[in-house]
């Protein structure tokens, strides 16, 4: 029930509203975006494209899948978390390619489980809740790999890194969390 998001704009803004509710797309995609700008401005734009798109895609094949049972979306969020800000607080040098794998593999994964959540929307609707989602991520993707990208002084590319550490952090305790449940 948490996909179907209701603000009472109609199901673009639901698909926003979604998106912002839930912490580990969030999270996820705003270290993506860090990590993409730390890599350069050819990274940023990359993703800046594959993150929506492959998002959308993931989404769309979620809302026609049925029969799936127990998805491990909490796994993946955690993981997710984990993975890109420990890549984002040690500022490994990626090629571009990979930062642009890493978006594809992150929009596709959480844009299927978002398609799943909203799969019992009306018909046409969760398409355009996920549409709110593509746009979201688009300006997200623009603003922090824009402001990873311009921090070029030492401080300030520290401070991009600990944005990552604090995600990784967050990623590891709820890794633990989601690991604890499943017991």
């Amino acid at each position: 029930d948490a996909h179907l998001v209701t603000t009472g704009l109609g199901p673009v803004y639901d698909g926003i509203g979604h998106f912002f509710l839930s912490p580990g797309d969030a999270l996820s995609a705003l270290a993506l975006a860090l990590l993409a700008g730390l890599r350069g401005t050819a990274s940023g734009r990359r993703a800046l494209f594959v993150l929506p798109v492959a998002w959308l895609a993931g989404g769309l094949i979620g809302l026609t899948t049925t029969g799936w049972t127990s998805p491990p979306e909490e796994i993946v969020g955690a993981l997710s978390f984990l993975l890109l800000g420990i890549l984002v607080a040690s500022d490994i040098a990626l090629p571009t390619a990979l930062v642009s794998i890493l978006a594809a593999l992150l929009g596709g994964a959480h844009g299927f489980f978002n398609g799943l959540g909203m799969h019992e929307a009306a018909a046409g609707v969760g398409v355009l809740q996920l549409l709110g989602v593509a746009v979201t991520l688009f300006v997200i993707v623009a603003l922090a790999s824009a402001l990873a990208v311009t921090a070029k002084p030492l401080w300030a590319r520290t401070v991009v890194r600990v944005v990552g550490s604090w995600i990784g952090a967050s990623g590891l305790l709820w890794t633990g969390w989601v690991l604890h449940g499943a017991k």
